[in-house]
C-alpha cells in the first residue's frame, strides 16, 4: 500500500476548502445587497486577475490586494 506524501494531502485538502468557499458564496448571494456584491465581484475580479498573470509571485499578489481590497471594505463600511 502506498503513502501520500504529505503535499499530496495538502493539495487535497486545498481543493475541498475551494469548493466548500464556492458552495458557501453561492448560498450568500441572495442575502447580499447590491453595493455588497459589486464590492465583492471587485475584488474577486482583481484577485482573480493577478492570480492569472503568471509573472507575480503569490506573496506579490497577496501584499497588492491587502492595499486594494482594504481599501473597497473601508470605503464601503463608510458608507
Amino acid at each position: 500500500m502506498s503513502q501520500r506524501s504529505p503535499e499530496k494531502d495538502v493539495d487535497r485538502l486545498i481543493i475541498a476548502a475551494h469548493k466548500r468557499f464556492v458552495k458557501a458564496m453561492d448560498g450568500r448571494l441572495d442575502l447580499m445587497s447590491a453595493e455588497m456584491k459589486e464590492t465583492y465581484f471587485s475584488v474577486l475580479s482583481k484577485l482573480v486577475t493577478k492570480l492569472e498573470t503568471e509573472e507575480k509571485g503569490l506573496r506579490e499578489i497577496a501584499q497588492e490586494m491587502m492595499t486594494e481590497a482594504m481599501s473597497e471594505v473601508l470605503q464601503m463600511m463608510q458608507g
